[in-house]
């Protein structure tokens, strides 16, 4: 799917993430996504994993685990969509859900294994899907989005969470590896 969602495909909160991704292929961006995130966070230890930029913000393994926890709840969304769901899909609170995975317990080889699985996972879903699939239409979270849009959502999260590593995390001067 070439084409990128429209503003009408999506709540207006997820533009921010919509407008990181480059145009192009989507399937191709999630896939050379993968490759890239894994080379940039492969190298860092479990120690260096629990870097917190602050007190009260995630560590490095949280945020990995965060990224393959939304990946896995946005690609349930888009498959729902796509066979035709009518339900509305619930929210989550990503706050809690990091707080009971108990990431920083986690291996960082673990984990970026699991952000590995769930790409592959979705990956093989977005390629079966038709044409008409990409612009069902559907709602989670009190809103309207098409399986279109979700794909990007994916694609945008990843790079706003990666964007953050390098920035907060990797480039600051108080981590381990700096």
């Amino acid at each position: 799917m070439q084409i990128r969602p429209k503003i009408s495909e999506y709540n207006s909160y997820y533009a921010t993430y919509i407008n990181l991704v480059s145009d192009g292929n989507i399937i191709h961006i999630l896939e050379q996504q993968m490759k890239k995130t894994n080379l940039l966070l492969k190298g860092i230890s479990d120690s260096e994993g629990l870097f917190r930029y602050g007190p009260t913000k995630w560590s490095i393994k949280e945020v990995l685990g965060h990224i393959a926890d939304t990946e896995r709840i946005m690609a349930y969304r888009l498959l729902s969509i796509a066979r035709g769901e009518t339900a509305e899909l619930p929210g989550y609170n990503d706050d809690m859900y990091v707080l009971r995975a108990a990431f920083d317990k986690q291996s960082m080889q673990v984990l970026l294994e699991n952000l590995i699985v769930v790409r592959q996972s979705t990956l093989y879903l977005l390629r079966i899907l038709d044409k008409e699939a990409w612009l069902q239409r559907g709602y989670a979270n009190n809103s309207e989005v098409t399986v279109r849009a979700l794909a990007y959502i994916i694609a945008g999260h990843e790079l706003h969470h990666v964007q953050s590593l390098k920035e907060r995390y990797l480039g600051s001067d108080a981590h381990p590896a700096s």
